[in-house]
């Protein structure tokens, strides 16, 4: 289907998100503006408003959408009037969500990847489940939320999600700020949602589902089982929909599209020597490698390498070092403590290939269908519904 097709890539790589004028980054400032809070500029436009409900799809990405339209009526039916945004650089959860949560790229926020490089320690970090104890998450993560800044100026702030997220490394780090409810089923957040709004005149409320996310992993956008789960989400956001207050702004969005992955298109490249001689990490993921050179390397050792990455994934895959990515702006501004997070060789997918370290990963990981991290259109857009309730 065209919502999965990748082309072979292009001399040109594409462009970097446009931070600052529409992407994830600006979502929740315009609200905050919206909602009075000073010091937010509102590249969305949106009207004065006393509440804001934010509801956040993982895993609904703009070419996805629009292909299963059929499938989410209440979403189709405003779907004409929906703004197409691009996630943060890589297209992955714990960047896009900390670009959302904070307003800024990931340059500034520093949550630049899946796994990343611990550069102090010389270890790989996985900001969604893998942080070590001795990372504080506050630290790594310094920027303020707009949630933190939001509830300072005396508006309820709350956070809708399942129990596992509550206290989470990635929500210490990039999410914090709001009062945290835990709901496990989707409808049980439609509810807890819907009754915060009734308690709170003023309100932000960010309500998460992850239920497509999951299902594109496991089964393929291309499934029955994404498909089912599109319609029963549909359905539950048209119900938190209809009770919410009147005059409440209803923002919804995804934080990366998706790309079906065949088993015959899964490699493992550690079993392939001369694409690791001298590499000491491997960070990213599948779609966005990346790989970290030992400080003993040399400069033909590296080159080389990226030569035989040249050689087996050029006409697949993007390939390019660190300052070249820094350079293109694919992480808009980044200090120098924040680029050492990342690799020295980065491979993005541009076709419908994902890329292992078979000695790191776990053997399950291979059975992934539903992949993104890379800067393909499948992967880096996603649907922006702004509505506002009667």
């Amino acid at each position: 289907m065209t919502s999965t097709h990748l082309p072979v890539p292009e001399q040109k790589i594409p462009a970097a998100p446009a931070y600052g004028v529409s992407t994830l980054a600006e979502v929740l400032p315009s609200a905050a503006h919206a909602l009075g809070v000073p010091g937010y500029a509102n590249a969305l436009g949106l009207e004065p408003t006393k509440r804001v409900a934010l509801i956040m799809i993982d895993g609904l990405g703009w070419n996805q959408l629009k292909a299963h339209l059929g499938h989410a009526p209440f979403l189709r039916s405003h779907f004409e009037r929906a703004q197409k945004v691009g996630t943060a650089f890589p297209s992955t959860t714990a960047t896009s969500l900390s670009s959302l949560a904070t307003g800024v790229a990931p340059g500034v926020h520093g949550m630049v990847g899946y796994d990343v490089i611990d550069p102090v320690k010389r270890r790989v970090v996985n900001q969604l489940g893998g942080w070590p104890g001795d990372l504080d998450p506050l630290t790594w993560q310094q920027h303020p939320t707009v949630f933190e800044k939001t509830a300072e100026q005396g508006i309820h702030v709350g956070t809708v999600s399942i129990s596992q997220f509550a206290n989470s490394s990635l929500t210490k780090a990039a999410l914090r700020g709001p009062k945290f409810v835990a709901a496990q089923q989707a409808t049980a957040r439609s509810r807890a949602a819907a009754e915060i709004f009734a308690k709170h005149r003023n309100a932000l409320v960010y309500i998460y589902f992850n239920e497509l996310d999951k299902a594109g992993h496991k089964y393929g956008v291309d499934s029955p089982q994404w498909r089912d789960t599109l319609e029963e989400l549909d359905y539950v956001v048209k119900s938190l929909v209809a009770k919410l207050p009147e005059q409440t702004t209803v923002l919804i969005t995804g934080d990366h599209g998706m790309v079906d992955i065949p088993a015959s298109q899964r490699y493992d490249y550690s079993t392939q020597p001369e694409l690791v001689d001298g590499v000491e990490l491997t960070s990213g993921e599948p779609r966005g490698v990346q790989l970290t050179f030992a400080a003993d390397a040399s400069v033909q050792q590296r080159q080389a390498v990226r030569d035989a990455w040249q050689g087996a994934f050029g006409s697949k895959a993007w390939i390019l070092s660190r300052d070249e990515a820094i350079e293109l702006g694919y992480f808009g501004e980044i200090s120098e403590k924040h680029a050492a997070r990342l690799g020295d060789l980065l491979i993005l997918a541009a076709e419908s290939i994902a890329l292992y370290d078979g000695r790191r990963v776990k053997p399950m990981a291979f059975d992934m269908v539903g992949q993104h991290g890379s800067l393909t259109a499948a992967e880096r857009f996603v649907p922006l519904i702004k509505y506002r309730t009667p």
